[in-house]
């Protein structure tokens, strides 16, 4: 098999890719540490949960809107149920599955924490890119997403998306929580 290697183009455009997507994910970050004292993926959670009907989301559909695994989550919704701002119940559906739901606690802190966040997202990426580009950002990203989840791809399957896969070690904290 030969190595397909990246055209000098395609390296300035991953490399680039690399740079924006780890600086963007680490001021979003910061951000939230700062003003709400909780990292990006804890936010997302709440922002998840606070758009779900009922302000509730079996953990296994709400691993998948966040594009994370299971044991990454569970270990999300422990520290956000131990701060008071989302519970977990049984489903009723699947006495084996859970539903993580935003507490009123935690609707307050999202409310509180989410001008800071959107205000920071429009000045890093939006204020920086034009209208066009924001479609095309949009059309991108998608695209790529569709194609990792395996929608126009036969290597889907258990193993091709997080919150598909099975934990082989012991959850660990995500850096930065």
């Amino acid at each position: 098999m030969t190595t397909r290697w990246l055209s000098p183009e395609e390296q300035r455009a991953w490399r680039a890719y690399i740079a924006a997507s780890r600086l963007l994910e680490d001021a979003i970050d910061r951000q939230l540490q700062q003003e709400g004292g909780m990292p990006h993926l804890f936010y997302s959670v709440l922002a998840n949960l606070s758009d779900a009907p009922g302000r509730r989301l079996r953990m296994t559909d709400l691993a998948e809107t966040l594009k994370i695994t299971r044991s990454r989550l569970t270990y999300a919704v422990t520290r956000l149920e131990r701060d008071g701002l989302v519970r977990r119940e049984n489903c009723d559906q699947d006495k084996r599955g859970s539903v993580a739901v935003l507490t009123d606690e935690g609707a307050a802190v999202l409310e509180r924490t989410a001008p800071g966040h959107v205000e920071t997202v429009r000045a890093l990426l939006f204020d920086r890119i034009t209208p066009e580009q924001v479609g095309q950002l949009a059309e991108i990203c998608t695209g790529i997403a569709r194609g990792l989840q395996g929608d126009d791809d036969a290597r889907s399957g258990a193993d091709g998306v997080p919150w598909l896969r099975r934990s082989s070690c012991p959850s660990t904290p995500p850096a930065g929580s």
